[in-house]
């Protein structure tokens, strides 16, 4: 199947119970540069909304502004979490035409927005769950992210300038479906978006004593979009994947990780931000050296901050997790730094794992 032609991921919003608060944690703790508002005062009657930036990475966050949106009620069911990932096309109605034609359900049909900006098309069908891709194109749009949002004024946002944590762009994004549903959605990004398969883990990669997890890797035609699916695997106790599920209240977003070039400066700087991470025990860095080989990092600093070393045929990554960002056991980050290396950390999933059953035994979930 020929992958419809999809540019980049252009952004992802958020539907957050507040997304002002939402925009000061993200300006506060992850370095974004708070850059664009939609609502009330930009004759936006139904929803709030703030653009924010740092390297290539765009996020929306979006807030009903009563009971009437159409969306209000997946609050309730998922608390803040991802709504849709937005995919840059050059043509966004062949795009929509043709995933619909290869059986894609249509959420919305193309429209052209117009401003004084220009001309900013989108249209968009379901995933996974409620969760969306839309369609963009903005090469006739010259304003700052879509009709309808406006610079931040000062007056609203003060002391808007970020301080950037050194993240430059998503890596990858990883869903959670229900059992036995990834091989059904596997299929369909490569039916609907002419995706491969790129990598598989199943049970006896990403297990522990307790619980276990099966994956699956899909990537567009360029490599630069990759979305790591999820499913639990039958085990002892819960997995994480049980507990996301049963919290979110269906599939969903779980993770994004955003790349950095400096992974130890940008762990430092969110660290300084009161961001919380995952830790391993220190036994993790005895055997580190032994099992990735030499690195250019120093491994005290590595084992100070909690940060993981992985390797493949291609070089190492090193990687490391954030805690849940909201009150629900759902969505959280994962930042990840290359050198060389193309894989998902397979080495660290039994220590990564342990960690989160022991965050699921302090929450009574595992």
């Amino acid at each position: 199947m020929t992958d419809i032609p999809l540019r980049k991921i252009d952004h992802v919003r958020f539907f957050v119970g507040n997304a002002r608060q939402s925009a000061f944690f993200y300006r506060n703790a992850f370095g974004f540069d708070v850059i664009a508002y939609a609502g009330l005062e930009t004759k936006v009657r139904h929803e709030a909304g703030y653009v924010l930036k740092q390297g290539e990475i765009t996020f929306v966050l979006t807030s009903p502004l009563s009971d009437q949106h159409p969306e209000s009620k997946r609050l309730v069911s998922h608390g803040d979490g991802v709504m849709d990932v937005a995919l840059d096309v050059p043509d966004v109605r062949a795009a929509f035409d043709e995933a619909v034609r290869r059986g894609a359900n249509p959420a919305r049909a193309p429209e052209a927005l117009e401003d004084e900006y220009g001309v900013y098309e989108t249209a968009s069908i379901h995933a996974y769950g409620d969760t969306t891709h839309t369609f963009i194109n903005r090469d006739r749009y010259r304003g700052v992210f879509a009709p309808g949002y406006r610079p931040i004024d000062p007056e609203r946002y003060q002391d808007k300038t970020a301080r950037p944590v050194g993240l430059a762009a998503i890596d990858h994004m990883v869903a959670n479906v229900e059992e036995g549903k990834m091989n059904e959605w596997v299929g369909w990004y490569n039916k609907i978006l002419g995706f491969n398969q790129l990598v598989s883990f199943d049970d006896k990669d990403i297990s522990t004593e307790y619980s276990a997890l099966m994956s699956k890797v899909v990537q567009n035609g360029t490599g630069r979009i990759k979305f790591p699916i999820n499913e639990p695997a039958k085990a002892k106790r819960r997995s994480q994947i049980d507990e996301y599920l049963q919290y979110y209240g269906g599939p969903g977003i779980q993770h994004i990780a955003l790349i950095t070039g400096d992974i130890i400066k940008t762990v430092r700087a969110m660290r300084a931000n009161d961001v919380s991470f995952l830790r391993v025990p220190m036994t993790y860095y005895e055997t580190l050296t032994a099992r990735v080989g030499p690195i250019r990092e120093d491994l005290k600093e590595l084992a100070d901050l909690g940060i993981l070393v992985d390797k493949d045929d291609e070089g190492y990554m090193l990687q490391i997790f954030t805690k849940p960002v909201a009150d629900r056991p759902t969505l959280f980050f994962e930042v990840i730094q290359r050198r060389g290396s193309k894989s998902f950390g397979k080495g660290n999933f039994k220590a990564l794992f342990e960690a989160i059953e022991r965050e699921q035994e302090l929450r009574g979930t595992l």
